[in-house]
């Protein structure tokens, strides 16, 4: 059977030299292939479906980002797993985590509707969580996503317990059509009962055409 480290990751872009937007210092976002959801405005629609995945190592990996390690190390950066769902390759993560300098910090952007043993093996991995939540509201969560958000909140309630809230940071959307500011409120509400406290709103920005 192939070690973690073996496993292969499904890139689809690498983005170098981002400053304070995935996590500390400065990072590379990493994009990959796979997502559980389907947004009605999602951002990377045409990435995920029109680029074609180059299955990499996670040496593979190392090798095309590395080159970036004393921008990382100066500034408390490292890289960011994004996409797509990072947390379908937890695995991956996992032994990416192993090759990589120990000063790398890893982020992962990740909405959390995955199974726990995901969560679970990138609570070892990954040093910060980005939460895109969308919405607590299940019947808003699912009009949007198509999806149910019961394991979504099962899922941080648990990540929380795991690595405490400095490690996380969920993200709150004002979606047009979707929800309203009332809606986003009662989501941070929601959020701060459950024991979250780095909680970032914003509106998404609706492009007409």
């Amino acid at each position: 059977m192939n070690s973690v480290i073996e496993q292969t990751f499904p890139l689809l872009s690498v983005s170098r030299l981002r400053m304070d937007i995935d996590g500390a210092g400065v990072t590379t976002l990493i994009a990959g292939a796979g997502c559980p959801l389907s947004c009605r405005w999602c951002i990377n629609k045409r990435l995920l479906r029109e680029v074609v995945p180059e299955p990499v190592t996670a040496q593979a990996l190392y090798e095309k980002v590395k080159t970036d390690s004393l921008y990382f190390l100066a500034t408390g950066g490292g890289v960011c797993f994004g996409g797509g769902e990072s947390l379908l390759h937890a695995p991956f993560l996992a032994g990416f985590r192993k090759i990589i300098p120990p000063q790398w910090k890893i982020s992962a952007e990740t909405c959390l509707n995955v199974p726990w043993e995901f969560v679970k093996i990138a609570a070892e991995a990954v040093d910060f969580f980005i939460v895109d939540i969308k919405d607590a509201d299940p019947s808003i969560y699912r009009r949007y996503t198509g999806q149910d958000n019961a394991r979504v909140l099962e899922n941080l309630a648990g990540l929380l317990d795991r690595v405490g809230q400095e490690r996380i940071r969920v993200r709150v959307p004002l979606i047009p059509d979707y929800n309203t500011p009332q809606d986003q409120e009662n989501t941070v509400k929601t959020l701060k009962k459950i024991g979250i406290s780095q909680i970032e709103t914003f509106p998404y920005i609706k492009k007409e055409g």
